[in-house]
């Protein structure tokens, strides 16, 4: 597929960029995207301008210290190539099902739902991966776990990913979480559990075990923004350890993705950060475990036998998405698709 640009002759865009666009939009960096896509900074940042002008309109939008984010134009780009691939993709089963039954007849057009979620690189897989033939379409948008569960509250979303650790060491450790959702209104489907913690140089050559070691060190810390579910984690274990925030080199920078403090990392722009193994394992990092934790989607309980919500439940029920489990490291998706109520989160 190629987008061209309308003219006198027409122009195509670069082959490079629509891959580049998606990749700054699952990761929220411009440092992971040009990773994951096989490019080097310089060659990323000179197609963005280039095409950019072109456009005369803004496809990425950098912010210093912020990560990156899709612009107006690129955020049209990414749906108009979406949309186009879901549509591509049912031309060929559709055609099947013309074959099959009487002149006219067409399959449905899949049923979406809208996820707001805590950045995980399974929930993104899935998104890519779900067939045409289950007739579910998710439209993920990735935040903060505080701000996604805001999102299904005020109703704007259909569900809400996020994560707490799988065994609290006290009552009050999923409260920031809980008191977002209604014992009676809410559910909560079960989808991962994932290992994080410290993300850091081949063979982690400080010796890093705690965060009382990164503070002695003085090593460069990369964190994750406030309202994310591993903020929170973070700003907890250093109270745990007694170790002051203002002693942590670097606490202020944050990155918006997992992916992007193993990008970081890997660069050598900082020594250490924290997130999931499996990003670390992308990046060709050691990783040092702190805790397992539970990665949950909150749902309204009223919708559980929606068409939309019982493909998904389905679909993490399924081969294809044990298959996305089993690649990533870290990662165990025992009980995937079971409801629960909220009180599970005291568990």
């Amino acid at each position: 597929m190629t987008w061209t640009v309308a003219g006198d002759p027409a122009e195509p865009l670069d082959g490079r960029l629509l891959p580049l666009l998606r990749a700054i939009a699952e990761t929220g960096s411009l440092a992971a995207a040009v990773a994951r896509c096989g490019l080097s900074y310089r060659a990323a940042w000179g197609l963005l301008k280039e095409e950019q002008a072109r456009l005369a309109s803004d496809l990425v939008v950098l912010e210093r210290g912020r990560g990156a984010r899709l612009g107006s134009a690129g955020t049209r780009l990414v749906a108009g190539q979406r949309r186009a691939e879901d549509r591509l993709g049912r031309s060929l089963p559709d055609l099947a099902i013309e074959l099959a039954t009487r002149p006219g007849s067409s399959a449905p057009p899949p049923v979406r739902l809208a996820v707001a979620a805590s950045h995980d690189p399974a929930l993104a897989a899935l998104r890519d991966a779900l067939p045409a033939a289950t007739g579910l379409a998710l439209d993920l948008a990735f935040m903060g776990s505080l701000h996604a569960l805001e999102q299904l509250r005020a109703g704007a979303v259909d569900a809400a990913g996020f994560h707490v650790a799988a065994a609290p060491r006290h009552a009050a450790d999923p409260m920031p979480f809980r008191r977002l959702l209604h014992a009676r209104r809410d559910r909560l489907l079960r989808f991962v559990d994932r290992d994080q913690g410290f993300v850091l140089p081949r063979g982690n050559p400080e010796r890093v075990r705690t965060f009382a070691d990164v503070a002695r060190r003085r090593l460069r810390f990369v964190n994750r923004q406030r309202g994310s579910g591993t903020r929170v984690l973070i700003d907890r274990a250093l109270a745990a350890e007694g170790v002051e925030p203002a002693a942590i080199l670097g606490y202020a920078n944050e990155e918006f993705t997992h992916a992007a403090v193993a990008a970081t990392v890997a660069s050598g722009a900082a020594d250490v950060g924290f997130g999931l193994r499996a990003a670390a394992v992308e990046y060709r990092l050691a990783f040092v475990p702190r805790l397992r934790e539970r990665y949950y989607l909150a749902v309204r309980a009223q919708a559980l036998s929606a068409p939309a919500l019982v493909r998904l439940i389905e679909a993490l029920q399924g081969r294809v998405f044990a298959r996305i489990v089993a690649g990533l490291a870290g990662y165990r998706a025992l009980g995937a698709g079971t409801v629960l109520t909220v009180d599970a989160l005291g568990s």
